[in-house]
């Protein structure tokens, strides 16, 4: 008679009472991510979208070209391409076939429609800096505005907290696929962005309680933060070389080295900005306020990936592209406030005009993530009266390639290219017409939304048992 394995003994009776061995102790200590995504790819039949105008969201435009989307991916881009048995062909002659369109701001799930205020999650607005919240955590899936979204050809989305704070907290990017949780719509492996305000909003709402109450004071609380979490980050490491101990407090899960100290929701945000696990997304309207907020990442040695809302960004256009800096901006919102007030309808094609520039045109809104390809449609027309000639292979970009770069995902998706995710819509015709209807929208090579079919247009719960329950574009 064998001896029993008593470790085994010990987990077996551990696991039977509920309680915590070492080992499950360990696994509920930080880690990178404690919300992973469970994202999991729609089961699909190869699809041939045959004969179209294809932009490929490189600043290519093909005419008469297949798009092959095979297992999820793109499998081929050009003219008169192999079909592979068990096909799917869609006839493309007369539409137009392009990467789908990313919003890289946008509130839907955090401030779903229809708006009430027990749907209001998206601004956690306690204090100038709540570096400590996710905006994943207010998410709410069933938010018609998804579906909406994806009728108007919306494949991946970046979810932003409000911008009532100073740093306001973590946005996730999403897959904008149908599901009962926010992990399942979890992009795989894309970093967390930062929400940072500039302006107006944080002195208006912490003006009488404690302050900002200036803009002086919204810098000092900026620098107060980042000061804190270097001293943070010097403690757990600088993650510059082999010894690091970067990223320390989410190694402790895995047995690796020992914290510096509680782990603080707060600072590990803002250390992982520094750090450039974290992509820095600064809601900043005025030119001399985004000048200074450049400064302020020199000075604690992070990178802004995009100002949002930037109505003066045409004014700095060469420095944005100098520092490589994306600028994500409306097609025709201005002064609506102050800090709006000087803004013009040329702003993105001044921006777009400058070498190594990165122009993306964003939404901030439930309505307008519908059509995001006519409100580039009305810049590429102002600037057209302007002088400026935009080609739609270039303003695809806006809506595609370049929000993929400012979110990090862009080795995944954003462009038409052998290998990357089947992101992919099927125009009725020229996206930037206002007759344009997106007629099939494809997420990793599956059809999500069909006009032409209501049993691919996801209805949300919420919506089951209302009068207006298609699903389709508002």
């Amino acid at each position: 008679m064998s001896r029993p394995n008593t470790a085994l003994l010990a987990a077996a009776l551990t696991l039977a009472l509920g309680m915590a061995s070492p080992s499950a102790q360990a696994a509920s200590a930080p880690r990178p991510d404690p919300y992973p995504s469970t994202y999991q790819v729609i089961a699909s039949p190869a699809v041939l979208l045959q004969g179209a105008t294809v932009l490929t969201g490189t600043g290519e435009r093909m005419e008469g070209a297949d798009v092959l989307m095979v297992e999820g991916r793109i499998a081929g881009v050009g003219v008169n391409l192999s079909v592979p048995a068990n096909t799917t062909v869609v006839d493309g002659r007369g539409k137009w076939v392009t990467p789908g369109i990313i919003d890289v701001h946008s509130h839907l799930g955090v401030y779903p429609s229809p708006g009430v205020r027990a749907h209001s999650d998206g601004n956690e607005m306690t204090a100038p800096v709540t570096a400590a919240v996710w905006a994943e955590h207010s998410v709410w899936p069933q938010d018609p505005g998804f579906n909406a979204a994806r009728a108007g050809g919306i494949t991946s989305l970046q979810i932003l907290p409000g911008s009532a704070n100073l740093i306001g907290g973590r946005g996730v990017t999403l897959k904008n696929v149908p599901a009962v949780s926010y992990q399942a719509m979890k992009f795989p492996g894309a970093p967390w962005g930062l929400k940072m305000a500039c302006g107006e909003n944080p002195k208006r709402v912490y003006g009488d309680k404690g302050g900002p109450a200036t803009r002086m004071g919204n810098v000092a609380g900026y620098r107060a933060a980042f000061i804190e979490a270097a001293e943070y980050l010097k403690k757990n490491g600088s993650g510059n070389d082999s010894t690091s101990k970067k990223r320390r407090w989410g190694k402790q899960a895995e047995g690796e080295g020992e914290s510096a100290g509680k782990q603080d929701l707060k600072l590990e945000t803002l250390a992982g900005a520094i750090n450039g696990d974290i992509r820095v997304h600064i809601h900043c309207y005025r030119a001399d306020e985004m000048a200074t907020m450049l400064d302020l990442a020199d000075e604690f040695g992070f990178r802004i990936a995009a100002f949002h809302h930037g109505v003066e960004a045409y004014k700095i256009a060469d420095k944005l592209a100098r520092s490589g800096t994306c600028a994500a901006l409306w097609s025709d919102w201005w002064g609506f406030k102050l800090e709006a007030f000087d803004g013009i309808q040329e702003n993105i094609a001044l921006v777009d005009r400058q070498p190594g520039s990165c122009a993306i045109l964003h939404s901030d809104s439930a309505d307008d993530i519908q059509r995001l390809n006519q409100e580039a449609a009305k810049v590429m027309a102002h600037a057209q009266l302007a002088g400026i000639e935009i080609a739609p292979e270039r303003a695809i970009l806006w809506l595609t390639a370049n929000p993929a770069k400012s979110m990090g995902i862009a080795d995944q998706t954003g462009t038409l290219e052998v290998g990357k995710m089947a992101d992919v819509v099927l125009w009725s015709g020229n996206p930037f017409s206002v007759y344009a209807k997106a007629e099939q929208v494809y997420v990793d090579g599956a059809r999500v939304h069909d006009i032409n079919d209501p049993s691919r247009r996801a209805t949300s719960d919420f919506m089951l048992g209302q009068p207006a329950t298609t699903g389709g574009a508002l």
